[in-house]
């Protein structure tokens, strides 16, 4: 038996699976609580729950993580430095810390302004070093001549030895500002995906686990560990992306719709043909454009552990919250803090402001104080915010403040990733219907008689009520995927009818997901069709990790050096090449392409004859007999499992 090992770390659960590589089947699977900010031991209590008879002979590690995913949509990246050369972006973007200074190039790769700026460049790096975890460079037309960017590094990390990224290492594609916010997101997960893959290492070298260590991106591929570090903003979607393919490998579906219903958000992607179905266009995530190719989903920051809250009427989301109930499995104080809550007045309650919400420090305070760069007012509230749940009232009284001054610093800090906040969610709601018993119910109980409270109903009615919020959304989703064109607002309206109508889609769903059979009965209430939970549901990531392929994608493109001239450029991604000739340029493309392809591959232990290789050809327009421009693409598809 050849036997994989595949790993997923989410936001609420880390999940783990034992898969014989030979047919594909399950041997062994289990799931423990995500563990922040301290990943190993929430890795290590995974891995502990598996059989140990079958970790010695793990031939191959596969892992995927929604991290990147959920630090992006929460906003809550490392902070990175930006420097633009040769253009500035008007609109915002997720960063403090910009510089733009001259250069840039044009669409055919000519110098049209010399680099200027650099004593500029002096003063922001030395200046913001230590406010920064990083730096993103992107340069106009950096695609198309990545001189100034390359310069730019140099120069940089002669500075700092912080982690450098530029805009044409991740992307060919144009498009100034696109690229310039994928190599800031890419440069503030860094330290995310980093922290990831040191504590799974660490705890393989622990147990004593010794195999290839992979990791699933975007795109639904593998990759190898020292790339997924290079490049962790196309892990955004690696969770996602690993339910996607496990849904597949669970239904032996070639089509289907995939459903990950997480504690962070709720994921929705497609397989047809067995392959997923890719966003070619680029990854929305957070409500940032990037220029990463991921597989074609649709994510909504609800999930599981989105908070719930009142005001004169219930809100769910958009933050995530520890549950009350998983809260109090580890801390049963919460119970007694709960049943002696203050009731506070509507008018004045947020969604930090409530009875049934606490905050916990539970990293190191001195780490976050140098990393965070906390001022003097967040520093004293921290202080005040405990090891063990603290509730708005013992704040309040521990700094003498009245809670509306200092709520608004409690959520910077739980930005910062100081404190964590704890409140009633859907899974809460879950506990109270009796239709999820994995923690302690009875605070969910008591969270529940409180919420409903304010707004005059009963607990069952208001859990119902938080139940039906997160399916109604489930469905809004289904039915956006499919119908992106159409605002969210009037699909909604179309729904408010649904008592009398329904949904049909006509590819199966695969819900994935530790409480998704709770909604399966619901939601077939708006959607029509098969609607399926599988076997191994609730580490369906964790199989898709395992059942990824290597993917190698290469372009090159072909077009005069400029307007009239007679010489053809060849710009890849190693730069820019001048060639006398269109022919010439054409050979050196084609011989290019299939030598990357083979290099790559070998470097997972897959000779040519074991990939899958396309290559192809698109000529636009025509110059006399020849055309304007030539797009060259070279796909490559392997198994890792067959290298290991």
């Amino acid at each position: 038996m050849k036997l994989g090992l595949g790993i997923d770390t989410g936001g609420t659960y880390t999940d783990a699976v034992l898969m014989d590589l030979s047919d594909g089947s399950l041997v062994n699977s289990y799931k423990s609580l995500t563990t922040y900010p301290d990943l190993v031991t929430g890795i290590r209590n995974t891995l502990n729950g598996l059989d140990p008879k079958y970790l010695k002979d793990i031939n191959f590690t596969s892992v995927s993580t929604t991290l990147a995913t959920n630090t992006t949509l929460e906003g809550k990246g490392y902070p990175a430095g930006l420097i633009l050369i040769g253009y500035s972006i008007n609109n915002k973007v997720p960063s403090d810390h910009v510089l733009s200074i001259a250069g840039g190039h044009d669409s055919d790769g000519n110098e049209i302004a010399p680099l200027e700026g650099l004593e500029e460049l002096r003063e922001f790096i030395l200046e913001n070093k230590k406010k920064v975890a990083s730096f993103a460079i992107s340069s106009y037309f950096g695609v198309r001549n990545p001189d100034h960017e390359n310069r730019v590094k140099e120069y940089v990390r002669k500075l700092t030895d912080l982690p450098i990224v530029c805009g044409h290492e991740l992307s060919m594609s144009l498009g100034a500002s696109e690229r310039a916010i994928t190599a800031l997101l890419n440069a503030q997960l860094i330290p995310v995906v980093d922290d990831f893959i040191k504590s799974i290492l660490s705890v393989m070298k622990d147990i004593g686990i010794d195999s290839t260590l992979m990791m699933m991106k975007c795109d639904g591929s593998l990759v190898k560990i020292e790339e997924a570090v290079e490049k962790p903003v196309e892990s955004i979607f690696s969770g996602p992306a690993a339910s996607l393919v496990g849904a597949g490998h669970l239904t032996s579906l070639e089509e289907c719709i995939a459903m990950d219903v997480g504690g962070t958000s709720t994921d929705i992607a497609m397989i047809r043909d067995a392959v997923p179905q890719i966003d070619e266009q680029g990854a929305i995530v957070g409500g940032w454009k990037t220029m990463v190719k991921a597989i074609k989903m649709r994510t909504s920051a609800m999930g599981g552990d989105s908070h719930v809250w009142v005001q004169n009427k219930m809100y769910i989301g958009p933050n995530r919250v520890i549950p009350l109930c998983l809260a109090a499995s580890e801390y049963p104080s919460v119970i007694d803090e709960l049943e002696s809550s203050d009731k506070y007045s509507t008018r004045i309650m947020t969604e930090s402001l409530q009875s049934t919400t606490f905050f916990i420090c539970k990293g190191s305070r001195s780490h976050c104080r140098a990393m965070a760069d906390l001022d003097g007012q967040e520093m004293e509230i921290l202080d005040a915010v405990g090891e063990e749940p603290t509730s708005i009232m013992d704040i309040a009284k521990k700094t003498e403040t009245h809670p509306l001054m200092f709520t608004h610093i409690l959520q910077a800090l739980v930005k910062k990733r100081c404190i964590q906040q704890i409140g009633f969610t859907p899974t809460d709601a879950l506990h109270v219907l009796g239709e999820y018993d994995r923690w302690n119910g009875e605070a969910s109980d008591i969270g529940a008689k409180i919420l409903s409270g304010y707004l005059g109903i009963s607990k069952e009615q208001f859990c119902a009520n938080v139940k039906k919020g997160l399916v109604d959304n489930l469905a809004l989703d289904l039915i956006s995927y499919f119908a992106d064109d159409v605002k969210t607002k009037d699909i909604e309206k179309i729904m408010a009818c649904s008592d009398n109508m329904t949904f049909r889609l006509k590819s199966p769903v695969v819900l994935v997901g530790a409480p998704v059979a709770a909604y399966k009965s619901d939601l077939e209430k708006t959607i029509d069709g098969d609607i399926i939970v599988p076997d191994f549901h609730q580490v369906g990531n964790a199989v898709g990790a395992l059942v990824g392929d290597v993917i190698y994608r290469t372009e090159i493109l072909i077009r005069p050096s400029s307007f009239g001239s007679t010489q053809y450029a060849l710009f890849s991604e190693k730069g820019r090449i001048l060639f006398e000739d269109y022919k010439s340029a054409i050979e050196y493309a084609l011989k290019f392409v299939e030598e990357s392809v083979s290099e790559y591959m070998k470097g997972y232990g897959l000779n040519m004859d074991k990939v899958k290789f396309e290559l192809k050809r698109n000529d636009v327009g025509s110059m006399g007999t020849l055309p304007l421009e030539t797009k060259i693409e070279g796909l490559a598809v392997g198994s890792p499992r067959r290298g290991a």
